[in-house]
């Protein structure tokens, strides 16, 4: 039986020192006895003295380049060895027994290899939080979306979702894998640099039968924007590339229709950014739809080499019940 002693807490750090100082101490106090790493992406302040002085008990990783959060993990984990491995972001504040709940679900089913633990708003904590808030899931064409937060929409926690559920995919704001999962699927896509990376490697995840779950007995507050705020075009480019990315390689059919109809879809949203006087998101979504064509020899090949499961979806299109139906949560 798996306890929290086999749990990797495994914390990525790009110049945070601020944050380390702010969260850490809080991960280490509630974490039982579970093995606590800070995985340091080449940062240039002085986040690996901090941790190295004021932290004895953290093992410190040094990865020789800032690869964003997807190459910074792969590097990393080659010399993780628990059997649980546990994603954290540097702005998440844990709270007490957050992990004994998790144990319990990845004891009570085998086959479930990816967990994400209810993540509400640390900036008012009576609220979900954008990414991931109580589980993901993804319509026909690729877009993500989540209990608690559809686009802009994000519910209050009046405890509607605190339930244990099977889900699509779990945000890698705290995102625990069994380690032998993550070595088997080759971890994350480097390509992806930084977002939708977790739900490329939960759909790679249930296309080799595993399976995602919520357990919404365990709770965490995500600060967010840490990296890359709200307002950066960067991290609009970022998902809807990635996006795409995604669905290109791991849906199981129809993906020329699929895709084309996805990128119509983004059109009108980069023309909605437009008249709202935003012309540097329009570009954003220019410049993910060219990378991806540029990209896209790559990822067919990739697409090839996969293996493929039906019925991923919850809903044919979030986007037509959302704007269109005017149904604005889950």
């Amino acid at each position: 039986m798996l306890q929290t002693k086999d749990i990797a807490v495994v914390i990525l750090n790009w110049n945070g020192k601020d944050l380390l100082e702010q969260f850490l101490p809080l991960v280490i106090k509630h974490s039982n006895d579970a093995k606590i790493y800070v995985a340091d992406n080449a940062s240039t302040d002085n986040s690996v003295a901090f941790v190295t002085e004021h932290f004895s008990t953290v093992k410190l990783i040094q990865n020789t380049e800032n690869g964003g959060y997807a190459k910074g993990y792969n590097d990393a984990l080659k010399i993780v060895e628990e059997p649980l491995l546990c994603l954290l972001n540097s702005d998440v504040e844990v709270t007490p027994n957050w992990l004994q709940p998790i144990v319990e679900v990845f004891n009570s089913d085998s086959d479930t290899a990816i967990i994400q633990p209810k993540i509400l708003d640390y900036k008012n904590k009576s609220l979900f939080e954008y990414a991931g808030a109580a589980g993901g899931f993804i319509d026909k064409y690729g877009y993500p979306f989540c209990r608690g937060r559809i686009f802009d929409t994000i519910e209050k926690d009046n405890g509607q979702y605190n339930d244990i559920k099977t889900i699509f995919w779990a945000s890698g704001a705290c995102f625990f894998i069994r380690n032998s999962v993550f070595k088997t699927l080759n971890g994350f896509d480097e390509s992806y640099f930084a977002h939708m990376e977790e739900i490329d490697l939960c759909w790679r995840a249930f296309n080799s039968n595993h399976q995602a779950k919520y357990v919404g007995t365990s709770t965490v507050y995500h600060l967010g924007g840490a990296t890359l705020n709200d307002t950066n075009p960067k991290k609009a480019y970022l998902n809807f590339r990635n996006s795409l990315f995604t669905l290109v390689k791991n849906t199981d059919k129809n993906v020329f229709i699929r895709t084309v109809i996805r990128m119509k879809l983004d059109g009108v949203a980069a023309f909605r950014f437009l008249m709202q006087l935003k012309p540097h998101y329009f570009l954003a979504i220019l410049r993910a739809h060219l990378s991806f064509y540029k990209k896209l020899g790559t990822i067919l090949r990739q697409r090839k080499q996969l293996s493929k499961r039906p019925n991923y979806y919850k809903i044919n299109s979030i986007v037509w019940s959302y704007f269109v139906k005017k149904n604005k949560t889950f």
